[in-house]
């Protein structure tokens, strides 16, 4: 006769079993897009998202609020870069990672995606998957079945959730998927607009792809993200412009942006990111939610 301890922790286990075995029925914060392709959901991305300062007078921040209230917000796309595997605030890139790693300990319904930019090619078998390793992300990631991957290919929200590999992992340079599965190169599946614009009306091109898919089967980013040439001479200085922020990032300054790139994406296609400056200002998630055909 099992005891009632025995049956109590028999009931437990059944229950953490069936409730693990239950699709997700929301998926980045609605229903609707649980059934949607990956490729297929426009996110707000966060340039350089670890340069965040509330100090106004901070020229190289990009950002004026901090990783997990970024993601709080509703950032689905972070994007940082290194140097001698210190980002911005000298802090390290497993650091970063770690703190990304609590919020989706405490966000399990979510997928998110990471863009590094990797100007020094740092190895990514020697120092980048160690960090992921040491964060605790490596078991998140998805890993896809070949690559690249076509945008008609990826799974959907809800797989990637109910798998357990909801954090796809690009990189702009120096990704081997031979040795590191996870990392996948972005330029191979995502083309980019152009970056460091200075013209509000951010005029639209195809300015990076590389690899054998054709642009239609390309996902892309929207680098919309204006900036100031502060130094008009020579080579010129180029800073973010906060002040700008609220016009930039406002549904009518996006939706022009976007208008001009559908027609380049070979599928009347709408981006799968749009990468902003100074997210927690403007109207970036309404934006997305807009072309995700889930606006309230």
């Amino acid at each position: 006769m099992p005891t009632l301890f025995a049956l109590l922790s028999l009931v437990s286990a059944l229950g953490i079993a069936l409730s693990s075995a239950i699709p997700a029925t929301v998926c980045n914060g609605h229903a609707e897009l649980c059934g949607r392709s990956y490729s297929n959901v426009t996110v707000v991305g966060a340039h350089d998202s670890f340069a965040f300062s509330s100090d106004p007078f901070a020229l190289a921040r990009d950002q004026e609020v901090d990783i997990p209230s970024q993601l709080n917000l509703g950032v689905r796309l972070l994007q940082a870069q290194s140097h001698v595997f210190l980002l911005f605030d000298g802090g390290t890139v497993e650091s970063y990672l770690a703190t990304v790693k609590s919020w989706l300990d405490a966000n399990p319904n979510e997928v998110l995606t990471f863009l590094f930019t990797n100007p020094e090619g740092q190895s990514v078998s020697t120092v980048w998957k160690p960090a992921f390793d040491a964060a605790g992300i490596t078991p998140l990631a998805y890993i896809p079945p070949s690559v690249p991957v076509k945008n008609s290919d990826w799974p959907t929200l809800g797989e990637l959730i109910d798998s357990g590999t909801r954090v796809v992992v690009f990189m702009d340079a120096g990704a081997d998927t031979s040795s590191v599965p996870f990392i996948l190169p972005e330029f191979e599946m995502i083309w980019e607009t152009p970056f460091s614009v200075t013209d509000a009306t951010f005029p639209c091109s195809v300015d990076r792809t590389s690899g054998p898919l054709a642009t239609s089967d390309h996902s892309y980013l929207i680098n919309h993200s204006l900036n100031k040439n502060i130094i008009p001479i020579g080579s010129g200085v180029i800073v973010s412009d906060p002040l700008d922020a609220p016009t930039t990032n406002s549904v009518s300054s996006i939706q022009a942006n976007v208008d001009g790139c559908v027609p380049l994406s070979g599928a009347n296609r709408n981006p799968q990111f749009l990468l902003l400056d100074f997210v927690n200002i403007g109207q970036g998630f309404q934006a997305a939610d807009i072309l995700n055909g889930v606006a309230s």
